[in-house]
């Protein structure tokens, strides 16, 4: 049986941009947006904590660290490395383990006449075929969004009032 039309479907990675302006120095911001401590408390409603990894202060390059936190009503763990890191304008975490097909999340930090303009460019594939697709489409690409947008918000007000 041949289905019309699957191609809408295709299983590609699904890419979130979000920028961020913070009034703030480039390394602050970067600093910042490294923090073990920082994402904890930016996170703090699904009750995200360190399993394993580093579990406190700055990530560094090659640093390798399992989260658990709720999320969906599911509890969860994802272990990601710290890979590329470029101060103070760029690293990257992909996961080596978790409820992703993939994952990779860019952080790009740029001055713009003393206004730090963070970048993150958070790609993902969902596991389950069609239906991963289609639960992304309908909801989890909102839900994550929504996550960063909330983190990201968590270090600019930090930023912006220290």
């Amino acid at each position: 049986m041949e289905w019309e039309g699957i191609e809408a479907f295709e299983l590609t990675m699904a890419t979130i941009h979000l920028t961020t302006l913070i009034h703030a120095p480039i390394k602050a911001c970067f600093d910042a947006a490294r923090s073990v401590d920082a994402h904890l408390s930016s996170a703090a409603g699904t009750s995200e904590k360190v399993v394993a990894g580093r579990m406190t202060g700055l990530f560094e390059a090659g640093d390798v660290v399992t989260w658990e936190a709720k999320h969906l009503g599911i509890r969860q763990r994802l272990t990601v490395e710290i890979g590329q890191m470029i101060e103070p304008t760029f690293f990257e975490d992909k996961m080596l383990k978790g409820a992703f097909k993939s994952m990779r999340h860019e952080h790009h930090f740029t001055d713009e006449n003393g206004i730090t303009v963070m970048t993150d460019i958070f790609q993902y594939e969902v596991p389950l075929g069609i239906f991963g697709v289609l639960f992304d489409k309908l909801y989890l690409e909102s839900y994550m969004r929504k996550f960063l947008q909330k983190r990201n918000s968590h270090l600019k007000l930090g930023l912006e009032v220290a």
